[in-house]
């Protein structure tokens, strides 16, 4: 079920985007004793594909990581693939496909 909520959720940044666009973010929060956190993301899109990446360092330099890429492969059909790593080194991926009935 996991893999179909990734997949949807990507799905909305793959049909409803131009053929080519891109954003990029970034925050950061620094808390009561001067300690700082830093977020970034991105997502860029172009011919049928997108590629959503984010990071996250915490007030101790750990950083965890996650990419997802999602790909128009034909009318009505998508695949997916992303991958995470924890800021301790720790990975996991993850793939799925969705079609869509007509």
């Amino acid at each position: 079920m996991r893999k179909i909520l990734l997949v949807a959720a990507m799905l909305g940044s793959v049909a409803g985007v131009p053929a080519a666009s891109a954003w990029e973010a970034q925050s950061s929060l620094t808390g009561p004793q001067g300690q700082t956190a830093t977020r970034s993301g991105s997502l860029n899109c172009a011919d049928g594909s997108c590629t959503r990446s984010g990071s996250a360092t915490g007030p101790q330099g750990q950083t965890a990581t996650r990419q997802r890429n999602v790909t128009r492969t034909a009318p009505g059909q998508w695949s997916a693939q992303g991958t995470a790593t924890g800021r301790r080194g720790g990975t996991a991926t993850r793939s799925g496909s969705v079609q869509r009935g007509w």
